[in-house]
């Protein structure tokens, strides 16, 4: 590992490619906080997709891209002498050190959980309103309901046990049965959106990530679905000529691969 002199000079030497190309790089000159929002959220995305797949070559490549847009979003506010890269740096360590008595202070604590709940209590008296005002409105709605719950259970609002939530989920479900024999689209919606909130909750209390596992389920789907259409071409048909029962042969097979 670089030791912390190496690490200073790193970053330092990202600072002035940055300076470089904004006064330079006529592509880099032309880029704004608002156009550069679309393409951190991609390369968010990338980061997360090469942390599921275990990557940590290619980790550590999207970490560079991430922390290059956040660098380039501190050069634009420099520019404009609303902030630069040592007021975000500096401001960070202040939030953390304040969110941390239990070891910048005299604060005890027994585990995490506590952590989490001293942390939402001391947003609160940093002015928010609202403990969820901290969840941003952009979020894809299964990592928005996950980040919710995690939310409220800091300040206590919290199902005791795994069993409550799954009694919950078993009832959301009747309800949305219900709602199908009635055939009313609207509620069905509604009591849909229930289900999928009472699963996210109960993933929660199994301690599994609901965006992970979907999107393990996901990849498994893609892998499986690969092989029926490699079969079916090496049959010479198309999947719309084979027959579901054809089809389910190569999908049983596909499970064993």
């Amino acid at each position: 590992m670089n030791s912390r002199e190496s690490q200073l000079k790193a970053f330092d030497r990202l600072l002035t490619i940055m300076d470089e190309l904004r006064e330079k790089c006529p592509w880099d000159q032309k880029q704004t906080m608002e156009s550069l929002r679309p393409l951190t959220i991609e390369e968010t995305y990338e980061l997360g997709d090469a942390i599921l797949d275990k990557d940590l070559t290619e980790v550590k490549k999207e970490l560079g891209d991430v922390l290059l847009h956040i660098v380039f979003y501190a050069k634009i506010g420099s520019e404009t002498n609303d902030f630069d890269i040592a007021d975000v740096l500096n401001s960070l360590c202040e939030k953390l050190i304040y969110r941390h008595p239990h070891i910048y202070g005299d604060v005890q604590v027994k585990d995490e959980k506590q952590v989490k709940e001293n942390w939402e209590k001391l947003k609160l008296k940093e002015g928010k309103k609202s403990v969820l005002e901290g969840v941003p409105k952009s979020l894809p709605a299964l990592v928005k309901a996950n980040r919710i719950q995690d939310k409220v259970a800091g300040v206590g609002f919290d199902w005791e046990h795994p069993e409550q939530v799954f009694e919950k989920l078993k009832e959301e479900l009747s309800e949305l049965q219900e709602e199908v024999e009635k055939q009313d689209k609207d509620a069905m919606e509604g009591e849909f959106g229930d289900v999928l909130f009472s699963m996210i909750n109960y993933a929660r209390f199994l301690k599994i990530d609901p965006e992970n596992a979907l999107e393990r389920t996901n990849k498994k789907f893609i892998k499986r679905f690969n092989y029926l259409e490699q079969k079916a071409s090496e049959m010479g048909k198309s999947l719309g000529e084979m027959t579901l029962s054809e089809m389910d042969v190569f999908w049983e097979e596909a499970k064993n691969i």
